[in-house]
């Protein structure tokens, strides 16, 4: 049975997107339903990141992006994330000068400040390590550290969808498993809709329902996670893996 227009959380059909007269996306175009997760894999330079700053309005884009039925071509980003859409950028994105506590409360700036606090309260219980680090500025933290503060940020805002930009770059392969593993259980434990951008296909497509793969710009293959996960040709054609 085929899906309506209006069952869609996210609708994307761009014809472009790019930085200044240079196209780095060609012809891309996806849906994802709430509460789904869709993970787009690709090497170094394949368009990962330049797809999710279009969906955000960071970057130009020619095309359609309608979230939740309504429009989103053209917003700036400050419009963009009131409808819903949080974004964990490439890098954590944290505020290096603010506190753990500050972050989280700018995380929170678009819901009523008793909300916030309590749910504060709540990051820094499910996250223990932010909890002991409260007053201490994020520039303090390690990398895992940061990049757990970056996702309780994102989910501060209660968005309906998530965009994670490699979540594992730079970490450790244990603490890269934690933060998956924190990433899958609040997905699932709040009905986000999650987008992850990642080079680690194995830990990506293994929380994934579905996937896209990019390169040079263009989607060369997607399809159930479960299925590119057993493709050995796929991964070292396109991931190198």
């Amino acid at each position: 049975m085929s899906l309506t227009a209006d069952s869609r959380l996210l609708q994307v059909d761009l014809r472009s997107a790019g930085y200044g007269a240079v196209p780095v996306l060609h012809d891309i175009a996806f849906d994802l339903d709430e509460g789904r997760r869709l993970v787009i894999l690709g090497a170094n330079g394949a368009g990962k990141t330049t797809t999710l700053r279009a969906l955000t309005g960071l970057c130009a884009a020619q095309g359609s992006i309608r979230f939740a039925g309504a429009p989103l071509q053209g917003l700036p980003a400050h419009r963009i994330a009131r409808h819903g859409i949080a974004h964990v950028p490439q890098g954590r994105g944290t505020v290096p000068d603010l506190t753990v506590r500050e972050n989280l409360l700018l995380g929170g700036t678009l819901r009523s400040p008793r909300e916030a606090a309590a749910d504060v309260g709540f990051w820094m219980d499910r996250f223990p390590r932010l909890g002991e680090r409260a007053a201490r500025p994020a520039s303090g933290l390690s990398g895992g550290e940061q990049q757990l503060l970056a996702i309780a940020r994102a989910f501060m805002a209660r968005p309906r969808l998530v965009l994670l930009d490699e979540p594992s770059l730079g970490l450790a392969p244990k603490v890269t498993a934690e933060v998956f593993a924190a990433i899958d259980e609040l997905g699932r434990a709040r009905g986000t809709a999650l987008l992850i951008v990642e080079q680690n296909a194995a830990l990506a497509l293994a929380i994934a329902d579905t996937a896209l793969v990019l390169e040079s710009g263009r989607i060369v293959t997607r399809g159930a996670a479960a299925d590119l996960q057993g493709d050995d040709d796929l991964r070292r054609a396109y991931l190198g893996v």
